[in-house]
């Protein structure tokens, strides 16, 4: 090799790498806690939003129906009907959730029409693999918080 030569030594490489993996290693964790997290929170929103449009379109008698919307672990639908069973499955909306988010509470509620008053009251809890969670409430006059 010449003297004004310049490069990387296989030791300098080789400590590149390692550092570069540590790293990777060390990261892995905090990114699959922000992903849950993450993920929880989108479908928290996802969920109150389909309970509020349910509401919205109950009042305004959108297509002169009462709406609904049904909860499931892997999904949630926003449904035209009195009841999930005796929807009208030509306007059903329906969002996934992830596998790894658990629910749990209540799974059907619908709005009585012009009126938009819940069919009951609860929560719906979300859960992820990590014990992130997050509850949404519908309360009487069909308010929805999380």
């Amino acid at each position: 090799m010449k003297p004004n030569e310049q490069g990387f030594s296989l030791i300098e490489m080789l400590l590149s790498v390692v550092i570069i993996s540590m790293l990777t290693v060390l990261s892995l964790p905090l990114y699959v806690s922000f992903s849950n997290r993450n993920d929880t929170d989108v479908n928290t929103e996802n969920i109150a939003s389909m309970l509020r449009r349910a509401q919205v379109y109950a009042r305004g008698m959108n297509y002169d129906s009462a709406w609904g919307v049904h909860v499931q672990t892997g999904s949630a639908t926003l449904f035209k009907g009195t009841t999930y069973a005796s929807r009208d499955t030509a306007y059903d909306e329906t969002t996934t959730i992830p596998g790894h988010i658990a629910v749990s509470g209540l799974a059907d509620v619908s709005f009585s029409k012009l009126v938009a008053v819940p069919s009951t009251t609860g929560s719906v809890t979300l859960t992820a693999n990590n014990n992130e969670t997050r509850t949404i409430t519908l309360n009487a006059e069909g308010m929805v918080s999380y």
